[in-house]
């Protein structure tokens, strides 16, 4: 992509919690140099950002030391969210473009053009972009984007177990597990639900 549009501020893009039954999705995006620069190269981040990798791969413990390496030491990134209330509005597709939107938009300097994990296309960006099907295990910065995102939602969620302790989101930080199921089950949604998602869809009808 660098070479076809003559770029070198190209953001990862990825998002953590589409699956989720409760809780916002998030997205991160995050700009790694593909050329040089007057104070360091591309190697350099390559080499500081060995570890990075998909965050499924990587234990809680070794994305909290990434989150704080990433941010620390990339030029530029961004964190967006979209609430569940969002997500019931517009669906998660509509809300995940809004995240990575968001993500995009704190972004200094500004992309030049993204690079976005899986197929999902973003509608409101005239930026070039490239779907890249597994991209957080091809990519340095969707790599680096999938920790920020699963980070921020993961400590999200911890958080939300303070409001809402009987949900155990600290735990399964809102995913369909069978403890969250059997939870429901006997004492019904929290606010941070996402009541258009099954089985809440459905135990509402």
């Amino acid at each position: 992509m660098a070479a076809k549009y003559g770029v070198v501020w190209v953001a990862g893009v990825d998002e953590a919690g589409r699956g989720a039954l409760a809780g916002p999705v998030y997205a991160a995006a995050v700009i790694i140099p593909l050329r040089a620069m007057p104070s360091t190269s591309s190697d350099n981040y390559v080499e500081r950002l060995h570890g990075v990798r998909d965050s499924k791969l990587l234990t809680a413990a070794a994305r909290d030391q990434l989150f704080d390496l990433i941010t620390s030491c990339v030029p530029a990134y961004g964190i967006g969210q979209a609430s569940a209330e969002w997500i019931d509005q517009h669906g998660i597709i509509s809300a995940t473009r809004q995240a990575i939107a968001q993500a995009i938009s704190q972004l200094e300097p500004a992309a030049e053009a993204v690079l976005v994990d899986g197929p999902l296309r973003l509608a409101a960006t005239n930026l070039p972009q490239r779907p890249v099907v597994r991209g957080d295990q091809q990519s340095l910065s969707i790599a680096a984007a999938s920790i920020l995102a699963k980070v921020s939602r993961d400590r999200y969620m911890t958080d939300l177990s303070e409001r809402y302790p009987d949900y155990g989101f600290d735990r399964h930080k809102g995913y369909g597990t069978a403890e969250h199921r059997m939870v429901l089950g006997r004492i019904g949604p929290c606010p941070e639900h996402r009541r258009s998602f099954a089985p809440l869809r459905q135990k509402l009808i």
